[in-house]
């Protein structure tokens, strides 16, 4: 993969920017049927723009490759501060989710782009000596007086546009991060849930020099000073964004994770701060709905995890109302199901076979069909999981697939169902500013969790020193079709939107973690963990080279390949009917294998994340 230089990338992108946010605000055609974006309309809204990384220590050195081995823990998180926090708790004779939590503090103050108190998320748990594994949805949930038309309007027949809904209280739902982690802490935790916030805290007091990955992106993301508060922490009184290297202090989060530290996650949802998030919420110039009640009431849940054997693993993953162990695993079943005709396409890497590029495109094209159909919160929506993932029903999903041409259109599977067959297809925005972490402890322990405000930045609503998300667009905006029939994942109250996150963990056939891995990244975060699950377990690739190959995806409409895609492959694509895209792709695969009996850990080489064992 070839690289350029900071500069150079951000002078190219911000042009780019500028040109495409020049028409943000035009209306684009949304028939009825189609998700709620096109592609134009998705090619305008805010990215988050890769970045080189910058040395922890010396702010001047650029590392491309990011990997450690080891034979005790091992710990692969966004940020280097995250990582050595993880590090010192496991040290110290903590767990794997000790490590997590004391690692996520620390995202939430240098990542806030990215994930944090006023976010939520999904969190895998291997506990090793009993030989089960747990899953705990921290996901946020709508305010329970909002009802199905909060983003549309249903007199104009029109759904508001993507900044009218993100900036501001509207989009904010119940945080559901803090309450996950107190949960899975009173499982799996060793140390004190005070002593797990001490490095944030003292991180927090002391200050950090701010990476050139936060830089970059308050210098490109849009509308990031739309807020006062955000504004007076990120940017310097010139309105200019705090320089690369620059030491930034919040004495309001350090003092937030303190009260956290010593009255628990109660903190958050019953007391003076959660007061100050309703305030700011419901009395911003976009009114959001937060009350009382709706915090009191917010439970994270426990759920049973989504397991299929696929390529004689055992590939376990996160539930909905996440679509991404669905759909990752719709996937890779449907390419299991094509092994002739893949083996016939020839050993080349995928990134130099357009043929098996194809039948990957295609693959993850019909499992999106059924997730943007089917999936959306259990409690809401009866989720036909198993039919789903049936193999017969996989069998004639993956009968759709023409070694010579694309599908011209691909649309959901028609289920046996009555319920499922009730609703009709609707996508969702869901940007790409999210983290991962995956960590092993010594006593073979794992946790794989991936948590998000949404976009970057979320809500631009800073309270307590943490950002507020704007997960409520994660919500299908156009609630129903022009026939009336529902879409899964509308908007109701006390819902939690669908989600791609997609933490995963892998077993052996010996019921042993192979791979723990997850991602940022929106709805592309399932052709990342797919892709290099394929790639690994399926083709046998080394794990090194699947990370740092250019990416090919499709979220169900459209290919997109990444900068650095060769010129036959995209022409190959072209040739059986694909029309690629080069763009961008900012994922944030940080994963941890198990090989020739010792871990190794990689960190995705487009993000800041650093890798420790020991």
């Amino acid at each position: 993969m070839k690289w350029i230089s900071a500069e150079r990338y951000k002078a190219l992108l911000g042009l780019a920017l500028l040109l495409l946010f020049a028409c943000q605000d035009a209306d684009f055609p949304r028939p009825p049927h189609s998700d709620l974006l096109t592609e134009s309309a998705d090619n305008n809204l805010p990215p988050e723009p890769s970045s080189h990384i910058v040395d922890l220590e010396s702010l001047d050195q650029t590392q491309f490759i990011k990997k450690a081995t080891s034979n005790s823990f091992m710990v692969v998180t966004a940020n280097p501060h995250a990582t050595a926090a993880a590090k010192k708790i496991l040290l110290q004779g903590g767990t794997a989710m000790d490590a997590a939590i004391a690692a996520q503090l620390v995202l939430g103050l240098v990542e806030p782009q990215s994930s944090g108190l006023g976010g939520g998320g999904f969190l895998l748990y291997w506990d090793s000596k009993q030989k089960i594994l747990k899953s705990y949805d921290g996901r946020e949930t709508a305010p329970l007086s909002v009802d199905e038309n909060l983003f549309f309007s249903p007199e104009l027949g029109e759904t508001d546009k993507f900044f009218a809904a993100v900036l501001g209280g509207k989009s904010v739902g119940v945080p559901g991060l803090v309450k996950m982690l107190e949960l899975a802490h009173q499982q799996h935790g060793e140390l004190n849930w005070q002593q797990l916030f001490s490095p944030a805290i003292q991180l927090a007091d002391q200050g950090f020099a701010v990476s050139e990955r936060l830089n970059t992106l308050l210098s490109l993301v849009p509308k990031v000073k739309q807020r006062e508060a955000i504004r007076q922490y990120f940017f310097d009184q010139q309105g200019q964004p705090l320089a690369i290297g620059a030491q930034l202090k919040n004495p309001e989060y350090a003092q937030t994770l303190g009260k956290l530290a010593k009255q628990g996650g109660d903190y958050l949802y019953r007391s003076e701060l959660t007061q100050k998030i309703i305030t700011a919420v419901n009395q911003d110039d976009n009114v959001g709905y937060l009350t009382a009640k709706d915090f009191t009431e917010y439970q994270p849940l426990e759920r049973t995890p989504v397991c299929r054997q696929v390529f004689s693993y055992r590939l376990c993953g996160m539930g909905p109302p996440s679509s991404g162990a669905t759909t990752v695993l719709a996937t890779l079943l449907i390419l299991e199901q094509l092994a002739e005709p893949i083996l016939a396409a020839g050993n080349e890497p995928i990134e130099n076979n357009p043929l098996l590029a194809h039948y990957f495109i295609e693959a993850l094209r019909l499992a999106f069909a059924d997730r943007n159909t089917y999936i959306a919160d259990p409690k809401f929506v009866p989720v036909p999981i198993d039919q789903l993932l049936e193999t017969d029903y996989l069998h004639s999903r993956a009968q759709l697939i023409s070694a010579q041409r694309a599908m011209p259109v691909v649309v959901a599977g028609d289920l046996v169902s009555p319920l499922a067959a009730r609703f009709t297809t609707q996508g969702s925005p869901e940007l790409e500013s999210t983290t991962h972490l995956s960590i092993v402890d010594q006593l073979g322990n794992a946790v794989s969790m991936t948590t998000s405000i949404e976009t970057a930045f979320g809500s631009r609503l800073m309270v307590g020193g943490f950002l507020l998300n704007n997960q409520l667009t994660d919500f299908s905006f156009r609630p129903r079709d022009v026939n009336q029939e529902r879409v899964a994942n509308r908007v109701e109250g006390g819902k939690r939107p669908r989600s791609s996150m997609s933490p995963m963990i892998v077993f052996d056939q010996s019921n042993q973690p192979i791979l723990i891995i997850g991602s940022p990244g929106g709805k592309r975060i399932i052709p990342y963990v797919a892709g290099f699950i394929y790639e690994v377990l399926a083709l046998g690739r080394a794990p090194e080279a699947a990370l740092q190959r250019p990416h090919i995806t499709s979220i169900g409409r459209g290919v997109e390949v990444e900068q650095g895609t060769s010129a036959s492959l995209i022409d190959g694509l072209a040739a059986l009917g694909h029309k690629p895209q080069v763009k961008y792709q900012t994922s944030g695969l940080h994963l941890i294998y198990r090989n020739q009996g010792q871990w190794l850990g990689l960190a995705d080489p487009r993000r800041e994340g650093t890798v420790v064992g020991e």
